[in-house]
């Protein structure tokens, strides 16, 4: 009889040790830990807010600013320290395209939250009717930043620009004078050439200059040429008033226009009008601007230079409408005359492809009291009905309705809609087999490589010649300047687990706990370069994994009735319809009827009628996949694919069923939760009992142990491994009749030559196999325990999976340091309990690695 007790010893073992059976690498590096360093952090600059932050490309400084008393967040000794010439100061971020995203990502979040605040009465009228906001046309242009509209100094000048006070003047003259002068027009409108003197340049037209200059020239001198052109330009004042975004006075270039003005100024706001923006020069309106024509049409002739002192006023937004629906481009447009459904739906950029294009409604306000819903036909007659102000108008959409289809959905070659025809069959549909061969077989099928051609080559010769190669061979075999990112043993040592690319690879050479390990070492700079190697090994490794199949015996049509719109089932057998060809089942089509075609993974079918197979991997005659025949077993398909080859080490075959795994996880999740639990209330208790801050600080580092420990087991999955029970020296007649279950895999190895002692012993290694040498015989070339070590709870984990414990020993059997081993097996010497408190409360460990049968890889997990 099992006693708790040997279930505790052989937990610390594991705990402690390292065995590793299936491991035939060397193992003879000690491995040490050493303590992490004290890392001081410093507090992460602050975020400069949008205020310090005018543009993503300037240069971002942090200037001493007087303050009475440390910023708050601010590191210490910020405010005395100054910067160092030609230092630069920390930026989060330093990335420039980080820092335009976050820029433009807050200019963008402001002006949402700017247009937001400013809905007019009208666009919060138009959302609670329709549950839409509709923007207000053309005030997206104005969203960009203003200085980006500003005229620039270099661009030509017009030729009627007026020279005023503050222009400056290039003089350029040759000849009986030489004259290299720049000249700035003074308040009185003059400017002071030497040797000619004070000239009056006032109001003299830019292409009147060169010509008035030299008149002037020539009163003096006589044989000479000149140039004159305008150098920097004077800046203007003028004023914004009215709804605008952002009315005030403005210094803009001499240059500039009234639209210019308008965009430098934001643009009307939601209450402002775009149809009537105004031009005062004076008591006079000098121009009128209809931003519409610009905008629809690109029409900027009616803009106008702005002189110093002019006045640009945006009026009151006027009359409003709104269109919505299937149309180009939906919004509120403002209406300045007389204007007709045409007009509307021509601003909106027309029709939608998908607007019904037969009706339209229109919602309208009459009398400011009532509200009642109009319905235009869009044709001739009901494109010249007038829009007044405060209609919304909607444009319908076509319904999705297919009125002379059907569709085919599932598992076949083409799913899609089809034209229905009158006498319309099942079989008209799904013509023949050829039909149900879904693209994702062919696409499969067609996949002929996984890796590189030189590699598939390698393996090839490989199959052909019944050995098998390390993976220096396949190094060394590989010929230079493949495409692959790392060689293929790298590779194939990061990807090799329990259930993939073991036909590859001897599976002697690495191990399962090695493959856990070196995942866990893999750098995060080459985590995409391994997930894409990991795509093409699992595409090669599967590539004969079946799909789906069709379930014959069910397929259903989906059908509307008409008078009650209820959808009705009709189920038929797809066999019989499609390969037999039976009226009953070759059903009559209706027009809008969905036809779905099942596998037999999305409902399940019988056994009899699923096809299962199973992976054989390692020391087979005819290693592969195979197709399970009706009440197969384990004995029967050994047998029929011919048994295994003479190094086969039946003793340490694995067996995995994916069914035994998912409960194995369930039931390994809620022992970890008890386990979890029972700490709790462990360390509850021990709390009650502190006195002294010392013992409350290694309570405290004793319960972070516990939880360190409790997260490394919960990354250790079971794979779900089946113990077959089998004696030392078993072979094909030894295995059980185990019925066989779809996804099982049976991998046997090849005779390992090792035995590995870990634990509380001097040199942990791996011991070439003796058959004459004992448990006791092994410890001792392990130089013997140590001081520390338990030797009445040393245990030997065996290449079967199995335990044995000292409390196994009977009177009838031979004590375990006299115990005979197998090749593989793997002696845990654990550490005296006294020295291990922090798993005082884990008895259930030993438990969980002995019913789940996790192994070295979980030991492996545990003791990092």
């Amino acid at each position: 009889m099992q006693t708790p007790f040997r279930f505790f010893a052989i937990g610390l073992g594991i705990l402690l040790g390292t065995p590793a059976w299936a491991q035939v690498e060397s193992t003879q590096q000690q491995t040490t830990t050493a303590p992490a360093p004290t890392i001081t952090q410093e507090p992460a600059p602050a975020m400069p807010s949008i205020q310090d932050v005018r543009s993503p490309l300037n240069t971002i400084s942090n200037r001493p600013r007087a303050t009475t008393g440390a910023q708050p967040g601010a590191a210490a000794g910020a405010g005395q320290t100054g910067l160092t010439p030609g230092a630069r100061t920390a930026f989060p971020g330093s990335d420039l395209q980080l820092r335009i995203q976050e820029f433009e990502f807050q200019q963008l979040q402001q002006d949402l939250q700017a247009d937001q605040r400013e809905r007019n009465e009208f666009q919060q009228f138009v959302m609670q009717s329709i549950g839409r906001d509709l923007p207000m046309f053309g005030a997206n242009l104005f969203r960009t930043v203003p200085s980006t509209f500003a005229p620039v100094d270099n661009v030509p000048v017009a030729a009627d620009y007026v020279v005023g006070p503050g222009d400056e003047i290039q003089i350029r003259a040759w000849g009986q004078i030489d004259v290299d002068y720049n000249a700035a027009v003074d308040r009185d409108g003059t400017i002071s050439v030497p040797k000619v003197g004070v000239i009056n340049v006032a109001g003299i037209k830019a292409n009147d200059l060169p010509a008035y200059l030299k008149t002037v020239f020539g009163r003096t001198f006589r044989n000479f040429q000149l140039t004159a052109t305008l150098g920097k330009l004077r800046s203007i004042q003028i004023f914004v008033v009215g709804q605008a975004k952002r009315p005030g006075t403005y210094t803009v270039s001499s240059l500039s226009t009234l639209v210019t003005a308008v965009f430098a100024a934001g643009g009307p706001s939601s209450k402002g009008s775009m149809r009537n923006i105004q031009l005062k020069r004076g008591n006079q309106v000098v121009a009128e601007f209809d931003l519409y024509d610009m905008l629809l049409s690109g029409d900027k002739s009616r803009d106008a230079k702005l002189l110093p002192g002019d006045v640009i006023y945006i009026p009151p937004v006027g009359p409003l409408v709104a269109v919505t629906g299937s149309v180009n481009v939906p919004a509120v447009y403002e209406l300045r005359q007389s204007t007709v459904l045409f007009d509307l739906i021509r601003w909106a950029g027309g029709l939608a492809t998908t607007a019904a294009g037969q009706k339209a409604t229109v919602e309208r306000i009459e009398d400011h009291k009532a509200r009642k819903v109009e319905e235009f036909p869009l044709d001739m007659g009901g494109l010249s009905r007038s829009i007044r102000d405060g209609d919304l108008v909607t444009v319908y959409s076509l319904v999705p309705r297919f009125d002379n289809a059907v569709a085919l959905r599932g598992d076949v070659a083409q799913p899609g809609r089809f034209p229905w025809r009158e006498g319309m069959r099942v079989r008209d549909l799904i013509p023949d087999r050829e039909a149900l061969l879904a693209r994702d077989y062919w696409i499969k099928r067609n996949q002929a490589v996984g890796l590189d051609k030189n590699v598939t080559n390698i393996l090839n010769q490989q199959a052909a010649t019944g050995t098998r190669l390390t993976v220096e061979d396949l190094n060394q075999r590989r010929k230079p300047g493949s495409e692959l990112d790392a060689t293929i043993g790298d590779t194939i040592r990061r990807l090799q687990t329990e259930s993939e690319a073991a036909k590859f690879l001897d599976p002697n050479q690495v191990s399962s706990a090695t493959q856990a390990s070196r995942l866990q070492q893999v750098d995060k700079d080459e985590s995409a370069k391994l997930d894409a190697a990991r795509a093409d090994a699992l595409r090669l490794v599967n590539q004969i994994k079946p799909l789906h199949e069709v379930n014959w015996d069910y397929a259903v049509i989906e059908r509307l009735n008409r008078n009650d719109l209820t959808t009705s089932l009709v189920p038929f057998n797809l066999g019989k319809a499609v390969i037999d060809g039976d009226p009953e089942q070759n059903l009559l089509l209706q027009p809008g009827d969905i036809v779905t075609v099942f596998s037999k993974q999305d409902i399940k079918v019988p056994i009899s009628k699923q096809t299962q197979y199973i992976r054989l991997e390692g020391e087979f005659k005819g290693a592969g996949v195979y197709q399970i025949l009706p009440g197969e077993t384990l004995r029967q398909l050994v047998e029929r694919v011919g048994g295994f080859t003479p190094n086969a080490y039946l003793y340490g075959a694995q067996y995995t069923r994916e069914s035994t795994r998912v409960q194995q996880e369930k039931t390994l999740d809620e022992a970890l939760n008890r386990l979890e639990k029972d700490i709790g209330r462990f360390n509850a208790l021990r709390a009650q009992n502190v006195t002294s801050p010392e013992d409350a600080a290694s309570l405290k580092q004793q319960a972070e142990n516990q939880q360190a420990l409790l997260v490394r087991l919960r990354q250790i999955k079971p794979f779900g491994r089946v113990v077959l029970e089998l004696p030392e020296d078993a072979q094909i007649a030894d295995l059980p009749e185990l019925p066989l279950e779809d996804g099982d895999r049976f991998l046997v190895p090849s005779k390992p030559s090792m035995v590995s002692v870990f634990g509380s012993v001097y040199t942990e290694s791996s011991f070439i196999y003796r058959p004459e040498k004992r448990v006791e015989d092994y410890i001792s070339q392990a130089g013997g325990p140590t001081r520390g070590a338990d030797e009445s709870s040393i245990y030997v984990l065996r290449a079967d999976g199995s335990v044995k414990s000292k409390q196994q020993s009977g009177f009838f059997t031979a004590s375990l340091e006299r115990s005979r081993l197998m090749p593989g097996d793997s002696i845990v010497v654990p550490v005296e309990l006294d020295r291990t408190t922090v798993t005082r409360a884990l008895k259930d460990i030993s438990q969980i690695f002995y019913q789940f049968g996790l192994g070295a890889a979980a030991v492996k997990v545990i003791r990092q």
